[in-house]
């Protein structure tokens, strides 16, 4: 299969191996040998060379296909299924795991001219993931709380760095923390609060089926944490927009 990811999303600065094998075989290689690590939440696209998702897409696609087989689904005559490997591969590198293997959006901070000092909240962002233990969706939406410090970054910018912190497989609580250290590096705010709601489908489709469950998780930095009242008008101010939403 052909990756429809543009070349130009990938390092070129790496050094090529030439060491044979399957091309996930010899990245891991070379993430071991620089210590890089590579946990589901981890992002590796500054690893990959050119081409290689490609040839990627297509390792994976062959191992879904024996994944199926050994479903004992006849892939080879099954109209529904015959191009299901394919699909799969593409899914997961440039779909629903993209924030492991692409790189974070272009994200540009613009000086605080005005020295705005005031919060504001932004969402709800939808969010979308995958439980890193069974590989099914997390779905729901996220908040984040901004009390601005030298820089700030567009309103839209937000929703593009939770798509790409979420894109890979998590666990809720981990995926949290991860959101936070990258708007911190983004904008370096004085205060920053994060509130997660979300269904987990390793509780709603399997295990437990429990159909209304949900997870909320937050983390306050800075003038959140320290300063009380900052951090309970950004839950105020979360509720409102909850609020709005059931008018």
């Amino acid at each position: 299969m052909t990756s429809t990811i543009p070349s130009t999303t990938r390092s070129k600065s790496i050094t090529p191996d030439v060491a044979p094998g399957p091309i996930s075989a010899r990245i891991r290689e070379r993430l071991n040998q620089a210590g890089v690590p590579h946990f589901a939440n981890d992002n590796i696209a500054d690893h990959l060379l050119e081409g290689e998702l490609d040839q990627l897409e297509i390792e994976v696609a062959g191992k879904v296909r024996e994944m199926l087989r050994s479903l004992v689904i006849d892939i080879d005559n099954d109209h529904n299924t015959e191009e299901t490997a394919e699909r799969v591969a593409r899914m997961y590198l440039h779909e629903v795991f993209k924030g492991r293997y692409h790189k974070q959006p272009k994200i540009a901070s613009f000086p605080n001219v005005k020295h705005l000092d005031e919060i504001y909240t932004v969402g709800p962002i939808s969010v979308r993931s995958a439980c890193s233990h069974h590989l099914v969706p997390i779905l729901g939406n996220c908040w984040i709380g901004i009390k601005p410090g030298d820089r700030v970054i567009g309103l839209s910018k937000f929703a593009r760095v939770a798509d790409w912190v979420f894109s890979r497989p998590h666990i809720q609580e981990e995926a949290v923390m991860i959101l936070a250290d990258e708007i911190e590096r983004l904008c370096k705010p004085q205060g920053l609060a994060i509130l997660v709601k979300a269904q987990h489908y390793c509780m709603k489709w399997r295990g437990v089926k429990e159909p209304q469950t949900s997870m909320v998780n937050s983390v306050v930095r800075g003038d959140f944490r320290h300063d009380p009242s900052l951090k309970q008008e950004f839950f105020e101010l979360v509720k409102q927009q909850q609020a709005l939403l059931s008018t």
